[in-house]
């Protein structure tokens, strides 16, 4: 009986002290915050210590490789340095425009052409340098320059004493059409160009042509006869001297110069300004008529593919 009232009485105070500890404890755990709530940063920034075993925050990579994901405002900013500087300028450096930077840092690949012309097709025009590429770039627009003054002097001096030479394999001949009539001449307007309009190749012989014109002269394998600043064919003045380039009239102006040079100084420009890729050789072939129908179609010219007034005024060669 004794040592039952002992268990009980132990049996009772074991409980008590349990529920006094219980009763300690429960003030703390209602001061502590939930699980589910992180302390605020300061108080976590104030608690680490070097070498705790709390686990850091990782930065999550972000789909690119290498990346990170970062605050946007940083990105900017970073943006900002990398764009300041790049427009920096180092000393003696010049700023450059904006299109050749980016032309600079476009990638190699990009826009990448073929060296070889021929890949490019048979018809391919090279480029330009200088001041010819700067109207091979205007052509089209309306816009391209005219030779300066002392381009045209050096070129006439250059081809003082030219004499052109017949070139059959490179530049075909035209043959005797006594139906030839110059193309498009019609619509063509002004009294400069009746000449054109008005033409048609006749046939006689050296005497006709000297009873009718004192010059008449043998150019570049064909003779041609002078008449109030250009240039004809004589056909049939020689069979065996028949070779023209260009069946039509050929203007040099009132000083009669003989059309061999003034073909080539023509070449020699329009070669100057990118509009011709050919040999300078005074002979109005097939790739000499197209440069000047690209040359007179920016000055707002008559396209006549020839050697015209109009067109020796802009050259300024008239």
């Amino acid at each position: 009986m004794i040592i039952m009232k002992k268990l009980s009485s132990l049996l009772i105070g074991c409980s008590l002290a349990l529920a006094g500890a219980a009763l300690a404890q429960q003030p703390v755990e209602q001061q502590s915050p939930s699980k589910g709530k992180r302390a605020p940063e300061k108080a976590r920034a104030t608690q680490a210590q070097p070498g705790s075993n709390e686990a850091k925050p990782q930065e999550r990579p972000s789909r690119q490789t290498g990346a990170t994901n970062e605050p946007s405002a940083g990105k900017n900013q970073r943006a900002r340095v990398r764009d300041e500087s790049a427009n920096t300028l180092r000393p003696g450096e010049k700023q450059q425009p904006e299109q050749q930077r980016k032309e600079v840092n476009a990638p190699a690949t990009a826009g990448k052409t073929s060296a070889n012309p021929a890949a490019a097709g048979t018809n391919a025009v090279p480029p330009a340098s200088g001041a010819g590429q700067q109207n091979a770039q205007a052509r089209g627009t309306g816009a391209a320059k005219k030779p300066a003054q002392q381009q045209v002097q050096q070129v006439k001096s250059q081809h003082a004493s030219f004499r052109a030479q017949p070139k059959p394999q490179q530049v075909p001949p035209v043959t005797f059409n006594q139906n030839h009539r110059i193309e498009g001449s019609e619509h063509w307007q002004g009294h400069q160009y009746e000449v054109f309009r008005s033409y048609h190749p006749e046939w006689h012989d050296e005497a006709w042509y000297h009873s009718h014109y004192p010059n008449v002269t043998l150019i570049a394998g064909g003779y041609y006869f002078f008449n109030n600043g250009y240039w004809f064919p004589a056909w049939g003045y020689s069979p065996s001297a028949q070779y023209y380039a260009y069946d039509g009239p050929i203007y040099v102006g009132q000083r009669a110069e003989p059309p061999d040079k003034v073909i080539a100084d023509t070449q020699a420009l329009l070669q100057q300004m990118g509009y011709y890729t050919g040999e300078v050789d005074g002979l109005l072939g097939p790739l000499t008529r197209e440069a000047l129908a690209a040359y007179q179609a920016d000055q707002g010219l008559a396209t006549t593919a020839s050697i015209d007034e109009p067109t020796l005024a802009s050259l300024g060669l008239a």
